[in-house]
């Protein structure tokens, strides 16, 4: 489905004291660009990950943003899934039930969680069908230079290893350019069966954050942007790790503590 690769955008770098710092400026960031974008075309396209960006974004659920944000015209996707039953703990919709949506007014109908149901490949293939689906709709546009969805925003993590969604630095769907959405059986973090949005799609969104937080990834931080911002993201391979293939169309902004930022 991809027509090129975009240009990769220079990441902007933002240090915090803390946990707690970064989670006031994330929330004021993503209430901003919520009234940005609504304001520009009626909604506002919001991607998720799991892991610790969730409870990151409580303060965009406490006043004054829970009051002055219209949820009603957000559209919540996830970047990557555990094919698991919506309701099972290791599933990213379940979190960001508990710690985010189920305390704002976000029509169901808006909500883009997976099919439980289905294998790990269906479920692939339908997430990436109902996406197309919207796109020719025009309820998400499309990027000029890929010709995948443009998302508004996508929140994200990272693990220590340097993997984003669930693109593994050893797994081959970091490589996939076609398809929107691809699938892993075997990932090597549990659990093993999941969907995943691939790199073109990553890196079609207008704006990314890269939500990280916690020294156990200080070494990952420095490895993928270096002592001066601009590290080689390789590690002691020649591949760079996915984390720093990340790119956006718009603004990639990476929001630090002061322990993930602590060997750069």
């Amino acid at each position: 489905m991809a027509t090129s690769t975009p240009a990769k955008s220079k990441p902007k770098v933002l240090k915090f004291d803390s946990e707690e710092d970064v989670a006031v400026d994330v929330a004021k960031y993503t209430a901003d660009l919520s009234e940005k974008y609504i304001k520009e075309k009626g909604s506002f396209s919001v991607v998720l990950s799991g892991g610790t960006l969730i409870d990151t974004l409580r303060k965009l659920v406490e006043p004054p943003y829970l009051e002055s944000v219209d949820w009603s015209k957000w559209l919540i996707f996830w970047v990557d899934e555990r094919v698991v039953p919506l309701d099972h703990e290791d599933s990213n919709y379940l979190l960001a039930w508990r710690g985010f949506l189920s305390k704002v007014s976000i029509p169901s109908s808006n909500i883009y969680a997976i099919n439980d149901k289905k294998s790990p490949e269906d479920a692939a293939i339908d997430y990436e069908e109902r996406v197309k689906h919207l796109v020719e709709n025009k309820i998400i546009p499309v990027s000029d230079t890929t010709g995948c969805p443009k998302f508004d925003l996508m929140l994200l993590g990272m693990g220590p290893d340097g993997h984003v969604a669930s693109l593994f630095p050893t797994r081959h769907q970091r490589h996939e350019k076609q398809k929107w959405v691809t699938f892993i059986t075997d990932s090597p973090k549990p659990p093993p069966p999941r969907i995943t949005f691939t790199f073109p799609v990553i890196n079609s969104a207008s704006e990314i954050a890269m939500v990280i937080t916690g020294a156990e990834l200080a070494d990952t931080v420095k490895i993928v942007l270096g002592d001066d911002e601009h590290g080689s993201g390789s590690g002691s391979g020649s591949t760079p790790l996915p984390a720093a293939e990340v790119s956006a169309e718009k603004e990639l902004v990476w929001f630090l503590d002061k322990d993930a930022a602590s060997k750069m």
